[in-house]
């Protein structure tokens, strides 16, 4: 059932009753001992009825603010509440809420780009995607001058500049998205880092004072096809209530062929530019061609929140350390405009009701533990990630307990739907100690451990871990894998590039009877045996030695320590 906005749903009772009866039909009322395993109450049936109470049409996306996202939260605090746990968001509730403040964007049918009596008109949503940079109604830009800034990277401990101190103040900033990588010892070669993101491109355009800054994407630097952007920037965007940072009058992204298009008639070549955007020692290039643009736009504020369910550890000295186990429950909503097949609903099966799904199984298992482990397990799942991980970063800034405290976050961000696999895929592989657990784990699985299957996408970067990373805390974050049992070699790659094809931020996300979760529900057990281990060890999990979190976690202990 597809649902046009703003109407609400009409649904028979039945339905509805038949729906919220999921709430209830995955719990169990068998308890186990320490030395028995927990795997055995993590189950498909459990993922399956989550995933389809959380992906239906009933929850309209699960965008942040609506009534999907209020349902959302209500589900899974009852399931909290039902397993037992304790609310942990404060003052004996179960939500952290935070405020968010969103506009959506209305943009001309077309954006025009000037030089002398030259134009190039690039079509909005086909080839050019405009957002105001900040909560407002309108702005505008009037002769803003574009100036080529490489891939708009400052980086000191890699000797990397790409302003040399320009004034950019009111110009409109063109640049590669990614990294550099034609050089393997600088920027890790292939694997993307956190400077290669959108959103720290735009934050840095900012700080420099631009008026706007344009991302130049091409499929194989964003991880994604252009039809992701289309749906992920067409829509609400969202900050939280309050950033007072310095902001863009203007986010863009633009196709390469039209991009390439407004540097030809800026008179460069854009394969060229790039070339040179490949050195340290490149400067940025005013292109000579300039931008005015008016953009209208409505504004709200909305409040979402996190969930939080706290299982108390059965240690007296470790159980005022926990460990976290995270998922987003947010989705993009529903979109102004119908798919092909008369959709527009983005339902967000895979990502994340599946995380969620993997979440609440999990707190199941470990909800009947007798004893519980060692140390406490707080059972987070967050909102408006797809905003740009809002939940976790304002769980992150206002903490519910101490990050020195927080041994470690295990984070469920999609999962794995086409069956069992011989290899168990680690985000952030080598940053931390907690891989010789994944490794040792999955060994017993008859698994191998294999690092980022796609290191270009920054992956690390986009998803829950990251905010908690920036305060100290280690993670660990799984994708699915690729060598799938019973199927030829590259099967499985070719299954996964097709899902990021066609259906990764689309309506087309929803659930299916037809999914394998064998291959989730062995990652879920893994996750689940992984997550024990580390509650129960005296060890404090730890950042590799000289990793870029290493000393946000020495700060944290720090904290601690200096309190007690």
């Amino acid at each position: 059932m597809e649902i046009n906005p703003p109407f609400g749903i009409f649904l028979t009772m039945s339905r509805i009753v038949t729906l919220l009866s999921l709430c209830f039909l995955t719990t169990t009322s068998q308890t186990f001992g320490q030395t028995e395993s927990g795997a055995s109450l993590i189950n498909e049936a459990s993922i399956r009825g989550h995933v389809r109470f959380l992906a239906d049409d009933l929850l309209e996306g699960r965008g942040p603010g609506s009534r999907g996202d209020e349902l959302t939260q209500l589900y899974i605090a009852t399931q909290f509440e039902t397993l037992g746990l304790k609310p942990a968001a404060g003052d004996g509730k179960w939500l952290q809420p935070f405020p968010l403040v969103g506009v959506r964007t209305f943009a001309p049918p077309n954006v025009v780009f000037k030089k002398g009596a030259n134009t190039v008109s690039l079509k909005s949503v086909e080839d050019f995607m405009s957002t105001i940079g900040k909560p407002a109604e309108k702005t505008r830009l009037e002769d803003a001058e574009l100036v080529f800034v490489g891939y708009g990277i400052e980086a000191p401990e890699y000797d990397w500049d790409d302003y040399k101190d320009f004034d950019l103040t009111g110009k409109v900033l063109v640049m590669m998205n990614n990294d550099p990588s034609s050089d393997p010892e600088l920027f890790e070669g292939r694997r993307r880092l956190y400077y290669g993101r959108w959103d720290y491109k735009y934050e840095i355009a900012a700080r420099k004072g631009a008026a706007g800054a344009i991302i130049i994407h091409t499929t194989p630097s964003a991880g994604y096809p252009w039809q992701v952007i289309q749906t992920s920037w067409s829509g609400e965007e969202f900050e939280l209530l309050g950033n007072k940072g310095k902001r863009l009058e203007l986010k863009g992204w633009g196709t390469e062929k039209g991009l390439r298009e407004v540097v030809k008639m800026s008179g460069f070549d854009l394969d060229e530019l790039r070339e040179q955007a490949e050195s340290r020692d490149f400067r940025p290039i005013p292109l000579g061609t300039t931008l005015s643009i008016e953009l209208e736009g409505v504004v709200r504020k909305q409040n979402t929140a996190n969930v939080l369910g706290l299982l108390p550890g059965s240690d007296p000295e470790l159980s005022d350390e926990v460990l976290i186990y995270m998922a987003h429950h947010d989705h993009l909503g529903m979109g102004a405009e119908r798919d092909l097949r008369g959709d527009n609903i983005y339902n967000g099966a895979v990502d994340n009701a599946t995380g969620v799904a993997a979440l609440l199984t999990m707190a199941n298992a470990y909800s009947q533990m007798n004893p519980p482990p060692k140390r406490s397990i707080l059972f987070a799942a967050v909102g408006a990630e797809e905003q740009g991980l809002l939940g976790s970063r304002f769980f992150a800034e206002n903490p519910t307990l101490a990050p020195g405290k927080m041994a470690a976050v295990i984070n469920m961000d999609g999962t794995n739907i086409i069956g069992r696999t011989h290899d168990v895929n680690v985000i952030g592989y080598g940053k931390s100690d907690l891989d010789a657990i994944v490794a040792d784990v999955a060994k017993s699985q008859k698994r191998i451990v294999t690092p980022d299957h796609f290191p270009d996408r920054g992956y690390y970067y986009r998803s829950d871990q990251f905010s908690l990373a920036k305060i100290g805390v280690p993670g660990v974050y799984l994708h699915s894998g690729i060598e799938v049992v019973g199927k030829p070699a590259g099967w499985g790659k070719q299954q996964l590039d097709e899902w990021v094809e066609k259906i990764y931020h689309q309506p087309s996300d929803e659930y299916s009877a037809d999914w394998d979760l064998s291959g989730a529900l062995e990652d879920t057990r893994l996750l689940y045996e992984v997550g024990r281990r580390i509650a129960n060890d005296a060890h404090m999990p730890a950042w590799t030695a000289g990793d870029e979190f290493e000393a946000a976690r020495q700060r944290a202990i720090d904290a601690i320590e200096s309190n007690n």
